[in-house]
């Protein structure tokens, strides 16, 4: 019997996108759905599930490959309700390398999501999107924090850097749309004296540990001067360029508030308290959103280990 490979989100049916969209499985795979579904820029890419063969990891790249134009693939990976500790990926890797490295992620119980490439050093704009409300039907909180040039969405996820421009909107009704007037926005920088040059020596020391060291560019002992070098080296000048993150992030505002209401009415947890997603403004130019996290379903709850401590307590 001839199984037919991962199809990629772009070549999905609506009827696929709306099973996509109910299987709580993998959740970054079900918000690419619901992105795509309601026809927000999401990354065009094929999902992995564990059990699928090395043959269909090979089909599924060389397919998504092929209807993108492009010769090296994002390996991200999805595992339902993460523990705290967990595979990150958005690495990008040549064809061939994709079976090796996806191999021990499936065997490990975690599907892959493998997307067409970006190039996370030539960022013009990452904003972060949080969406809070005590409750259904009560008014809320939106909140957009934001690096510029040479930044990542996951140095505001997991990199500990702070924002350098932070948007805040209260008294938010995600049921009825009613646009924001600019003085109700209350926008803060970073005033914190040295506070830029902490932050790129931060991004640097990430892209040396975790990045570059991933994709196999330096050794992993390497330290934020060779990480500095390297994007020298490569032409990626942007994090030592101006930083005009306020400018950038009023241009946008708006439209990150309409498609934030969006993604809240359509969220399928309807009694959600706590959202999030992030937004990429790439070089060439062209955006894209990545997941849509519910806060109460992001992390799975340590039982197990809590368990012997629940009992010495008792």
């Amino acid at each position: 019997m001839t199984i037919s490979p991962p199809c990629p989100l772009h070549a999905l049916t609506t009827a696929d996108l709306e099973t996509a969209i109910k299987d709580r499985r993998w959740p970054k795979w079900q918000t690419m759905a619901l992105l795509r579904s309601l026809k927000m820029p999401v990354l065009n890419a094929c999902l992995l599930q564990p059990g699928d063969s090395a043959a269909a990891v090979r089909t599924a790249a060389h397919v998504l490959a092929s209807a993108a134009g492009i010769k090296t693939l994002m390996i991200r990976s999805d595992g339902g309700a993460e523990k705290k500790q967990y595979y990150r990926g958005g690495n990008t890797f040549p064809i061939d390398e994709i079976g090796p490295r996806t191999a021990e992620l499936l065997a490990d119980g975690r599907a892959v999501i493998l997307a067409e490439p970006t190039n996370r050093y030539t960022n013009r704009l990452t904003v972060l999107i949080r969406m809070d409300r005590p409750g259904p039907g009560r008014p809320g909180s939106l909140t957009l924090e934001a690096l510029g040039p040479g930044y990542d969405v996951a140095d505001l996820t997991r990199g500990q850097i702070p924002p350098q421009v932070t948007a805040h909107l209260n008294d938010v009704d995600f049921t009825h749309y009613q646009p924001p007037r600019w003085h109700e926005w209350k926008v803060t920088g970073d005033q914190c004296p040295g506070g830029e040059a902490t932050r790129r020596t931060r991004r640097l020391e990430r892209l040396a540990t975790q990045t570059l060291t991933d994709s196999g560019h330096l050794d992993g002992k390497a330290g934020a001067e060779h990480a500095e070098t390297w994007l020298r080296q490569h032409g990626y000048l942007h994090l030592f360029g101006p930083q005009h993150t306020s400018q950038t992030l009023a241009k946008r505002a708006r439209r990150l508030y309409e498609d934030a209401f969006l993604l809240a009415r359509s969220q399928p947890n309807r009694n959600w308290h706590c959202l999030a997603t992030a937004f990429s403004l790439f070089n060439e130019p062209r955006t894209v959103y990545w997941d849509l996290v519910d806060g109460e379903r992001k992390y799975a709850a340590t039982a197990p280990a809590a368990a012997p401590h629940k009992e010495r307590a008792t």
